[in-house]
């Protein structure tokens, strides 16, 4: 009896998602970047809560508004999510006028994890600390550049932000993806790149400055920015969201399967990999977060003077 009871009560989590159809979770940047590991490990999890396969699908370009654009334009039937990280949700709506999608045309179904920005630079580089960047940027007269991940993206606009601090003119180089950034800091193309930690020790990748509230528990030998004299906070979260109008029956089913997935070992060890702390909020706790997450990038884009070209 007590069997078939825990049997009944697993039994929803596990039933198959709207006749078993298989799922499309998009990503809204390239493979190999740290937006596409959080997804390519939680897809088996949620395929096996969700009782379905799970397909992890890269729609990349314009800063990931158009994998973003794809999911808002997605039928609201459950088949079809994104995995996003902060800059098509939060600075995007604020950055171009000519967005294809609206915030209202997607819905907060889980965040997965928020990990402090990292300044970068490549192995052989002489630039140790943000002073030594900056000095470099002021000599180089507007020939120190930059990479992101595209225009509006986290990687451009606290590097923007840096530039105005620092009062020196820094051009910024954006690419499809981080692995294109780091590659293009490798071969030198760019001087500095600002993302998530991961790509730090799988490259050998200098760590000059965190943008946190106080040094990381990771890399603690790496100071913040405040230390070195900027006041600059920055983080990049990421989390699953769904087509506006999406049942809320699958919605609860699939929060409950993202809170499940996060909590396997394979998960945890893979966020680690990629040196990004597991944050779980649900449904209604994600759609505060992301609704101040908007706020603050305003007031970032307008205090910056940020234009689609810049």
């Amino acid at each position: 009896m007590r069997l078939l009871l825990a049997t009944l009560v697993l039994l929803p989590l596990a039933l198959p998602a709207w006749g078993q159809a298989p799922i499309t979770l998009v990503v809204n940047f390239a493979t190999g970047g740290s937006a596409d590991r959080m997804a390519r490990l939680l897809a088996p999890e949620l395929a096996a809560a969700l009782g379905t396969q799970v397909v992890v699908k890269n729609s990349t370009g314009a800063a990931g508004a158009i994998g973003a654009a794809e999911v808002a334009r997605a039928r609201a039937d459950g088949t079809t999510l994104l995995l996003s990280t902060t800059g098509p949700m939060a600075i995007q709506p604020h950055f171009r006028s000519d967005l294809p999608y609206r915030p209202a045309d997607l819905m907060p179904l889980c965040q997965v994890g928020d990990a402090p920005v990292m300044v970068m630079s490549a192995p052989t580089s002489p630039i140790h600390t943000m002073a030594q960047a900056v000095e470099r940027a002021r000599r180089a007269g507007g020939g120190f550049n930059y990479g992101s991940v595209g225009p509006g993206s986290i990687p451009h606009i606290v590097m923007a932000a840096l530039a105005q601090q620092a009062r020196v003119e820094m051009t910024h180089v954006p690419f499809r993806g981080s692995s294109e950034a780091i590659i293009a800091l490798l071969r030198n193309d760019v001087e500095i790149y600002a993302d998530l930690p991961g790509a730090l020790r799988v490259n050998q990748l200098q760590a000059v400055g965190v943008m946190a509230e106080r040094r990381t528990a990771e890399f603690p030998e790496t100071p913040t920015l405040r230390e070195q004299g900027f006041d600059l906070v920055y983080s990049i979260w990421a989390g699953i969201f769904a087509p506006a109008g999406t049942p809320p029956a699958f919605m609860a089913r699939a929060e409950a399967a993202c809170e499940r997935g996060l909590r396997a070992a394979a998960v945890i060890e893979g966020f680690e990999r990629i040196s990004t702390p597991i944050v779980f909020r649900g449904q209604r706790d994600f759609a505060g977060f992301w609704q101040a997450e908007l706020e603050k990038f305003h007031a970032v884009v307008q205090s910056a003077g940020l234009r689609p070209g810049d």
